[in-house]
């Protein structure tokens, strides 16, 4: 036989090869944390069940699910073992701050309009146009002012030409 006609069944084996062995590994991790369950941690079932580890033993667990009702598991029923804090934030509803160093981000937005002292003294200088015509206090805006008469003038000019013979008459 050629390498040709082996390749494909090199790559076939390789990478069943491969599939097995992260499957094995996600096993003995879930294995692992089977494991490592303790008497008062919250597990969650594969069943979507929250509750309270009362008793391990080697191939069961007693859950306390609430107030009187406790029940008897197997290990490999048990989804996910979760820390103090997630346990009470699902269950209970306790938040526990996971970041009380972390900055705190305001409800409204006053935070978001605060600005620099330098960008304050520059916009004292300059004035908004939000385009509303004032009477102006400086030079160049009487400038369309003086546009404003010759323009004026010519519709006057133009409303005479349009009269035709008014004046003749």
């Amino acid at each position: 036989m050629s390498l040709v006609t082996l390749l494909p069944f090199i790559v076939l084996i390789g990478a069943m090869f491969l599939m097995t062995r992260s499957a094995k590994k996600k096993q003995q991790q879930a294995a692992n944390m089977r494991n490592e369950m303790q008497p008062g941690t919250g597990v969650r079932t594969i069943g979507g069940m929250y509750a309270t580890v009362k008793e391990v033993n080697d191939d069961t667990v007693l859950l306390d699910a609430g107030p009187g009702v406790e029940l008897l598991f197997a290990k490999n029923s048990i989804g996910a073992v979760l820390s103090d804090d997630e346990y009470n934030s699902i269950v209970h509803g306790i938040e526990h701050d996971l970041k009380s160093d972390a900055d705190v981000v305001p409800d409204d937005a006053s935070s978001l309009t605060e600005t620099d002292a330098s960008a304050d003294d520059a916009s004292d200088d300059k004035s908004v146009d939000l385009g509303k015509k004032a009477e102006p206090a400086d030079e160049t805006a009487d400038e369309p002012k003086a546009d404003a008469a010759p323009a004026e003038a010519k519709t006057d000019e133009q409303a005479k030409k349009s009269d035709g013979g008014s004046e003749a008459k």
